[in-house]
Parts: C-alpha cells; sequence; structure tokens
C-alpha cells in the first residue's frame, strides 16, 4: 500500500518524529475515506483536483480552521511529492493549489513577574507530584525546550556535573542546552527524591509518574496549565508559551538571536524571529517612558 511505503520513507529516510508520522498517517487516511465514500476512488494515487478541493471544502464546513485544513493539505502534498520521486505518478494533483489564508497566531509569552510568582510560590504540594511540577514548569522555562523533548529526555544525556542536557530534537537534531545553577540545583533535588521513591524507572528517562511510568503528554499540558491559571489571565497557557517565553525574555535582555535559534534547535533563523518581536511588556515601558501624556 503507498501509504504504507510513504510512512516508511518518513521514519526510515527521514527520521520524523513518532507525533509527525501518526499525523501524516491520519491525514491521508482522513482523505482516503473520504474519497472512497464520495467519489468510489479506491486508489489514492488516482486523485485529481475536484476530489482534493471537495475534501477542503467539507473540512471547512465542519468547522475545521482554515490553518488545520492547510496542515492536512501539506500533508497530502508531500504524499504526491513522494509518489512523483518513486515513479507512482507523473504530476501531483495539487501543483498550483493556492492555500487558504489564515490569520496570524499571535502567542503573548508569560511575563518575567508571572513566572516568578508561581515559581516562588507555595503553590506546589510538599510531596514527589509537587516537586516533579515545579521541576517540569522550571525545566520548559530555564531551557526552551519541546513538550516532546521533555518527555523523552533521559537521564544519560543528563550531565549534572558539566552542568548540560543533550536534547534530541526534531528529525533527530541533536544540541547541547547549558544548566543555570538554580535549575541544576532543583533538578538534583528531584532526581533525589524521585530515586528514594523509585525502584524501577522506565526507560532511563528523567521525568516519571509516581508510579514509575513516562509521563503522557496531556498531563504535561496540564500541570503548566493549571498552576499558570493562578498567575496568569493569559488565554493560552500551554507548554509552547514557556518556550515562547523562554525565547523572548532571551532576546529582550540582549541574548543574540543565532545563538537562541541554537538553544531553540530551529533549522533556520525565521522560525526563530518570531520571537524577537517586541513584547507587549517592552511597549507598555517605552510608553510610559516617551509619550507626552504619560507623566
Amino acid at each position: 500500500m503507498l501509504i504504507d511505503k510513504f510512512i516508511d520513507y518518513l521514519t526510515l529516510e527521514k527520521s520524523y518524529s513518532h507525533n509527525t508520522i501518526n499525523a501524516y498517517y491520519k491525514d491521508l487516511k482522513d482523505f482516503e475515506n473520504f474519497s472512497k465514500s464520495k467519489f468510489d476512488n479506491i486508489n489514492i494515487e488516482d486523485s485529481n483536483y475536484s476530489i482534493i478541493r471537495s475534501w477542503i471544502v467539507e473540512l471547512v464546513n465542519s468547522g475545521v480552521s482554515n490553518r488545520t485544513v492547510n496542515r492536512k493539505v501539506s500533508s497530502l502534498k508531500s504524499f504526491f511529492k513522494f509518489l512523483i520521486k518513486t515513479d507512482s505518478i507523473e504530476s501531483s494533483p495539487l501543483e498550483g493549489h493556492i492555500p487558504l489564508k489564515q490569520k496570524k497566531k499571535i502567542q503573548v509569552p508569560f511575563s518575567k513577574e508571572e513566572i516568578s510568582s508561581l515559581l516562588d510560590s507555595d503553590y506546589f504540594p510538599d510531596s514527589y507530584k509537587g516537586l516533579l511540577q515545579k521541576t517540569i514548569i522550571s525545566f520548559f522555562y530555564f531551557t526552551g525546550v519541546r513538550r516532546v523533548e521533555l518527555i523523552e529526555l533521559k537521564e544519560s544525556n543528563l550531565d549534572l556535573k558539566s552542568g548540560v542536557i543533550k536534547v534530541l530534537g526534531k528529525r533527530n537534531k541533536e544540541r547541547v542546552i547549558p544548566l543555570l545553577p538554580k535549575i541544576k540545583n532543583l533538578l538534583e533535588e528531584y532526581i533525589s527524591e524521585r530515586n528514594n521513591i523509585i525502584t524501577k524507572p522506565e526507560d532511563d528517562l528523567v521525568f516519571l509518574s509516581n508510579k514509575g511510568f513516562k509521563l503522557s503528554e496531556k498531563y504535561v499540558y496540564r500541570t503548566v496549565s493549571e498552576y499558570f491559571k493562578l498567575v496568569s489571565s493569559k488565554t493560552k497557557k500551554a507548554p509552547h508559551i514557556l518556550r515562547h517565553s523562554f525565547a523572548t525574555h532571551l532576546i529582550n535582555e540582549g541574548a543574540d538571536i543565532n545563538s537562541v535559534k541554537e538553544l531553540l534547535g530551529h533549522a533556520s533563523l525565521s522560525a526563530t524571529q518570531i520571537y524577537s518581536h517586541t513584547s507587549m511588556e517592552k511597549i507598555k515601558e517605552v510608553f510610559q517612558k516617551t509619550h507626552p501624556r504619560a507623566k
């Protein structure tokens, strides 16, 4: 089956992450099921632009956002490129396709005050769970890692003596991130407590539940969201906002954008530049200092 061959290609040759591969597979199967049910088009490689356009219209009419529709179509486009590469088809039905317009997504980072008011608070219970959750949130802000990178971090890639971690990012690209004394000390405290209560940790992982199991993405998301509800009124309170805050605060304090790019594990500088916009905090500060009616 061509979809399976494409998934093998993404796994073995492109070294995409498990989550990325699952997203591609789901998008392709969704389209295949649509074309079979609406057009009796059993072979996905025989699809034409008319069928794809009908799928796009159905997705939009069912309330799927333009951003998500564009991502799904992008999965299909990559699949057709693979079919051309393997001589399964001569040309892509998506050649010349124009993506749907989408609103620019503005993500507002947490302020330094919001982060400090949480990390310096007594909100975290005096228990293994509380220490785990505080370490998770602190680790995001002190390192700028992605959620999956935190979950998959192995103790063998954590060098507390030298104060560095090795992170395996997208497409298995490895990067080294230094650890500041505060997060290094917190990690030492957490690992010591973890080793006291967990006798058989799973897969050399750093972050584990109190039963020794790997953390789920949902648990990590909920941890960040629930705690930041206590100190922030911002709409979005996801782990990625802590990564955003890490980058924005570094740049606002004068860090070189190329260095921030390396810390984040971005392939291109353009991906990092979205964090270099002036934060609302800075805008307010400039207004207060320079606007003639502010005094």
